[in-house]
């Protein structure tokens, strides 16, 4: 399985999301990264990405159902909202996003990247 990581414009998602991974027709795993104003930031949404579908993967729950939950999950939203699909109770992929989350959060640590700072950015794509 080849993995590729890309930073694109966020307008270019498949859906609202800052993180995205999917498989294509060769098996391919592809992790799309909307583009922010650090590559470190960048950095923890790939990682958080990756580790998530490895999980996933190795777990058996599988991108068809990530997918769904998450597009009627953005459909429900309501104003104001900011909660991540993973980390909703109902979630099929739940304990794959908690994981995810706090490599992510060990990783901004390492990369002194501000937490807070960082949700502030994400929160205005």
């Amino acid at each position: 399985m080849k993995i590729t990581i890309n930073v694109i414009p966020h307008k270019t998602q498949r859906y609202e999301t800052v993180g995205d991974w999917f498989f294509d027709g060769n098996g391919d795993l592809i992790i799309n990264v909307s583009q922010l104003s650090d590559w470190r930031r960048e950095a923890l949404i790939a990682v958080h990405e990756l580790v998530e579908v490895l999980i996933c993967k190795h777990d058996k729950v599988t991108q068809q159902v990530v997918d769904e939950f998450d597009i009627a999950y953005e459909e429900r939203r309501k104003e104001g909202d900011e909660s991540e699909p993973g980390d909703d109770p109902s979630a099929p992929y739940r304990k794959q996003h908690c994981v995810a989350t706090a490599v992510e959060r060990l990783l901004a640590a390492e990369l002194e990247v501000s937490w807070k700072e960082y949700e502030e950015e994400l929160s205005t794509l």
